[in-house]
């Protein structure tokens, strides 16, 4: 019988798996549980800031504060931005020090804290949440988005520097951690629509991306990229420099429209999202499932999809609790039956 790992990756490769695997950028090993198809790991010091119901301080200079609501999540303080002028970064934006790093050790020790068994759960290399979000942390989103459209040059002068050290730390890293799949995020979108045009995210944002992407490519990785919104628009983008599964791809992007043009060759994660009827107070259990059954059926037909989503809100609040039981109720039904082999 395939594992979580190997059915997982033969999404990603384009095959029909033996059942609908699930994605997630959070999953942990937890003992006494299932091993997850796919667990991210990068260096630890790119992400302390990041813990879950923690938040920090980045390497940047930027401060995360979680959010209980977000079952935890943690984002930017939306005050006290560390950058209001984008052609003063270099005075601004320092990279740390990591000429005296250990980075066997760092990536042994990352591994073997996060309990992966490697037969069992593929192993994600990630490094940060984005470049674009990265503006936004420094200079808020009237100045960030201020900045790109009147200072491009600048802005992608500050986006290559970060992308120089990223890559810097993924020339000594990667090969230690010896992954199956490269992660990318960034969130260039909202609900209703992208934040920039194509042409800008084309001239500004995916080089970097490309840059990125080439330490997958160069191993033959596939290649996953996080980007919520209505970001359509960016697949060809995201689809040049080798991004082989895309999530969240919520649902107010034209999702049996992107199944039918790209098949197998574009692995969907998501497509459905607790929102509207879902959220209201008397939604009924048949509800929730009949509207999960209809987007497991819909995307997930041949192959070409893996499974993400429920209910958000705090991590003890029975309605929740609740919600997401027949979320993943339904799931594991449907998920075993829906391919005949």
């Amino acid at each position: 019988m395939l594992t979580e790992k190997e059915n997982f990756l033969m999404t990603l490769r384009g095959e029909c798996p033996e059942w609908i695997p699930t994605y997630s950028m959070l999953a942990k090993q937890i003992p006494g549980e299932a091993p997850p198809p796919c667990i991210m790991l990068s260096p630890p010091f790119l992400q302390q800031h990041r813990k879950v119901g923690v938040g920090g301080i980045d390497i940047w200079g930027v401060e995360y504060v979680a959010s209980e609501e977000a079952n935890g999540a943690t984002m930017p303080k939306t005050r006290d931005f560390i950058l209001d002028d984008i052609t003063k970064w270099r005075d601004v934006i320092k990279a740390p020090d990591i000429s005296d790093f250990d980075w066997e050790m760092i990536a042994k020790k990352d591994i073997e804290n996060s309990l992966i068994d490697r037969s069992q759960t593929a192993l994600s290399f990630d490094l940060h949440f984005g470049y674009f979000q990265n503006l936004m942390a420094f200079m808020g989103f009237t100045e960030g988005l201020c900045a790109i459209y009147e200072e491009p040059e600048e802005t992608a002068a500050l986006l290559n520097y970060l992308c120089d050290f990223y890559c810097e730390v993924s020339e000594k890293v990667i090969d230690y951690y010896k992954p199956d799949i490269l992660s990318i995020k960034d969130d260039t979108s909202s609900w209703t629509n992208t934040f920039i045009p194509l042409d800008i995210y084309n001239e500004v944002l995916l080089p970097v991306y490309d840059r990125q992407a080439k330490f997958g490519r160069d191993r033959g990785l596939p290649i996953t990229f996080h980007n919520c919104g209505k970001c359509e628009s960016f697949i060809e983008p995201m689809r040049s420099v080798g991004v082989t599964l895309w999530e969240p791809c919520q649902t107010c992007n034209d999702l049996k429209g992107i199944k039918a043009k790209y098949g197998n060759s574009l692995v969907m994660a998501g497509g459905w999202d607790a929102r509207g009827r879902m959220l209201e107070a008397d939604v009924t259990d048949e509800e929730i499932i009949e509207s999960l059954k209809s987007t497991l059926y819909t995307l997930a037909d041949g192959g070409g999809y893996a499974f993400m989503g429920g209910f958000m809100g705090k991590p003890d609040d029975p309605v929740i609790i609740h919600k997401n039981k027949v979320v993943w109720d339904t799931f594991r039904e449907v998920s075993k039956t829906i391919y005949k082999h």
